[in-house]
C-alpha cells in the first residue's frame, strides 16, 4: 500500500468527523437559538396580551365599575380586539376557556372543534402559566398560556407546529447541504495535499533509484527531506488545529452577534413604544447610570380629566374604553413628541417629566409645549366626540419646575423608574388648581421665568398650596391670543400690580375693564371680588396678596 493512500485513509476519517461535528455543532446551536427566540416571541405576545387584560381590569377596579357585567363585557371585547390586533400571521391563533370549558374569546383563523375541547379542557385544569404542545384546529400547535382570573380564562395563544418549526427545518437542510459540500470539497483537497506531501519522497526514491542504477555512490541522497516532511505534516496539523479553532471562534463570535444584534432590535422597537430614542440609546451606551438615584432639576406636568365620573356614568362601557384610548393615544403623543417620559398613570390623570433620563436646555419650554399641544390635540380629539354624538373631554394641566429625585425606586421585585420630590407635590397641586381659576394650563413661576420670552404668559394668583405656607406665583399661557385677550391681558397685568400695592380701588377697575373684554375670565372675577372686600375693609399690616388653597 502506497504511503499516498495510507494518508487518505489516515486524514480523510479525521476530517470528515471534524466537519460533520462542526456542521452539526452549528446546526443544534443554531437550530436551538432559533428555537428559543421564537418560543420567547410567542411567551412575549402572551406576556403583552395579560398586561392588556390586566389594565382593562384595573382600569374598571379604579373607576369603581368592577362586577358590572356590561363594562365586563366592554374589556372582555376590547381584550379580543388587542388579541387580534397583536397576530402578525395567518397560522397564529389566540383562544381564551371559561371555568365551564367554554370558547371564551378567540382571534385567528384555528379555531378549536367540539371534538378537541375535552382535551384542551383537560390540558386547562392546570391553571398554571407555561409552554406546550396541544391539538387544535385539526393540527398540532404550540402553545403559551396564561391564567387571568378577573375573567376566569385560561389564555391560549397559538403557533401551527410546522409554521413554528419551519425556519429549524431550513437549517437543517441548508446544514446538511453545507456537510456535503465541505465533505466533497475536503476529499478534493487531501488529494491534493497527499500528492503534495509524498512529492520529497518520490524525489527521494527517484534518486536512490538513479544511484543504484548508475552505480554512482559519489552521488547523494540528501537527508534532510526525511526531518522536513516530518516537520511540514506536524506543523500542517498544528495549523489545522489552529485553523479549526479560529473557525470555531469566528462562528461563534458572529452568531452571538448575530442574535445580541437582533435582541437589541428587538428590545429597542418594543420600547420605543413607550420612551423617547435617546433615552433607549442612552441605556444602552451605560445601562448601570439608569439604576442610580440621584437629584436633579426636572419640568414635572401632570394633567387630568376633569369630572370624568360623570362622563363615565353618560356613557357605554365599550364607547367609554374605545374614547379613554383615543384620548390617551393623543396626550401620549404629544407628550413624546416633545421630548417627554410618560411616568404614569393614575386612573384618567398622566404625569411625566422631562429631563430624565435625558435632559435637555430646555426641558422647561417642552414641558410647557406639550401641555398647550394637549390643548390643541383635545379640540381635535373633541370634534370627534361631537360627531359620534359622545360627550367631550375636558382638562387641566399642571407643571412644575424643579430639584426632584430620580432613580429606580421600590424593592426587589417590583422597581418603578420615577421622580419624587416637593417640586412634583407642587405640579400635582397646580392641576387641581385648574378647577378652580377654569385655566386650561397653570404653571408655577420657575417655569415661567424659563418660558416667559418664547410663550406668552399671564399671571393667574399668588398661591400657598395645600401642605405649604410659602406663596408661589402661578401663570396661565397660550400658544396665541385673540383680539381681545391680547387687550385684556395687559390691563390684568396693571391691575395686578395695582392689587398687590394695596390700590385696590385702582385694581378693581382694572379688573372690570378686564371683565368688560373677557366676561367669563375667572382670574379676573375672583380678583374683583377680592379688591371689592379689601376697598371696604383693608387687609392687616402683614397682608402680602398670598391665596392658601385649602383643596389639592
Amino acid at each position: 500500500m502506497s504511503i499516498r493512500l495510507k494518508i487518505i485513509l489516515v486524514v480523510l476519517p479525521l476530517i470528515v468527523a471534524s466537519v460533520v461535528l462542526a456542521g452539526m455543532s452549528s446546526y443544534f446551536s443554531a437550530a436551538a437559538s432559533v428555537t428559543r427566540i421564537a418560543t420567547q416571541f410567542l411567551s412575549f405576545k402572551a406576556s403583552e396580551l395579560q398586561k392588556y387584560a390586566d389594565g382593562q381590569y384595573k382600569l374598571l377596579a379604579e373607576n369603581g365599575l368592577a362586577g358590572r357585567p356590561d363594562m365586563e363585557a366592554a374589556a372582555k371585547s376590547a381584550v379580543g380586539s388587542f388579541a387580534r390586533s397583536i397576530l402578525r400571521s395567518p397560522t397564529e391563533a389566540i383562544v381564551a376557556l371559561g371555568d365551564d370549558g367554554s370558547l371564551a374569546m378567540s382571534a385567528g383563523a384555528a379555531l378549536p372543534s367540539a371534538s378537541e375541547l375535552p382535551a384542551l379542557i383537560a390540558f386547562d385544569g392546570s391553571g398554571a402559566s407555561g409552554f406546550s404542545t396541544i391539538k387544535m384546529g385539526g393540527s398540532e400547535r404550540v402553545a403559551s398560556r396564561f391564567r387571568f382570573e378577573p375573567f376566569g380564562w385560561t389564555v391560549l395563544v397559538t403557533e401551527d407546529r410546522a409554521a413554528f418549526y419551519g425556519d429549524v427545518e431550513a437549517i437543517f437542510r441548508f446544514t446538511m447541504l453545507v456537510l456535503a459540500a465541505s465533505v466533497a470539497l475536503s476529499v478534493l483537497l487531501l488529494l491534493l495535499t497527499a500528492r503534495y506531501l509524498t512529492r520529497p519522497l518520490e524525489e527521494v526514491s527517484s534518486a536512490m533509484r538513479r544511484i543504484i542504477g548508475s552505480n554512482d555512490f559519489s552521488e547523494r541522497v540528501p537527508v534532510e527531506y526525511k526531518d522536513e516532511i516530518g516537520q511540514l505534516s506536524h506543523t500542517f496539523n498544528m495549523m489545522l488545529g489552529e485553523l479549526g479553532k479560529a473557525y470555531e471562534s469566528i462562528k461563534r463570535f458572529a452568531f452571538d452577534a448575530a442574535v445580541a444584534q437582533k435582541k437589541e432590535m428587538k428590545i429597542r422597537n418594543i420600547f420605543q413604544l413607550y420612551v423617547p430614542k435617546d433615552v433607549i440609546d442612552e441605556y444602552f451606551q451605560n445601562p448601570d447610570s439608569m439604576l442610580v438615584g440621584d437629584n436633579r432639576l426636572v419640568s414635572v406636568l401632570f394633567s387630568d380629566i376633569r369630572s370624568f365620573t360623570t362622563i363615565s356614568e353618560k356613557m357605554e362601557p365599550d364607547d367609554l374604553v374605545t374614547s379613554l384610548n383615543r384620548y390617551f393615544s393623543l396626550m401620549v403623543d404629544t407628550i413624546m413628541d416633545q421630548g417627554g417620559v410618560v411616568d404614569k398613570y393614575i386612573g384618567d390623570a398622566i404625569m411625566a417629566i422631562f429631563g430624565a433620563p435625558t435632559k435637555h436646555d430646555d426641558d422647561a419650554l417642552r414641558s410647557v409645549l406639550a401641555g398647550l399641544e394637549m390643548s390643541s390635540a383635545l379640540e381635535a380629539f373633541n370634534r370627534g366626540q361631537r360627531e359620534r354624538g359622545k360627550p367631550e373631554f375636558r382638562i387641566g394641566v399642571g407643571i412644575n419646575y424643579g430639584i426632584v429625585t430620580v432613580g429606580n425606586i421600590g424593592c426587589e421585585k417590583k422597581m418603578n423608574y420615577t421622580v419624587i420630590g416637593d417640586a412634583v407635590n407642587l405640579a400635582s397641586r397646580l392641576e387641581g388648581a385648574t378647577k378652580k381659576y377654569l385655566q386650561p394650563i397653570l404653571m408655577s413661576q420657575s417655569v415661567r421665568d424659563r418660558v416667559a420670552g418664547t410663550v406668552t404668559c399671564r399671571q393667574v394668583d399668588t398661591v400657598a398650596v395645600k401642605g405649604k405656607t410659602e406663596g408661589v406665583r402661578i401663570y396661565t399661557a397660550r400658544t396665541r391670543l385673540g383680539p381681545d385677550e391680547t387687550r385684556a391681558w395687559p390691563i390684568h397685568a396693571e391691575a395686578l400690580a395695582a392689587y398687590y400695592s394695596r390700590d385696590f380701588t385702582r385694581a378693581a377697575d382694572g379688573f372690570r375693564e378686564v371683565l368688560d373684554l373677557l366676561p367669563e375670565d375667572r382670574p379676573a372675577a375672583l380678583f374683583l371680588d377680592r379688591s371689592l372686600g379689601f376697598s371696604r375693609a383693608a387687609p392687616g399690616p402683614g397682608w402680602d396678596g398670598v391665596e392658601i388653597l385649602t383643596e389639592k
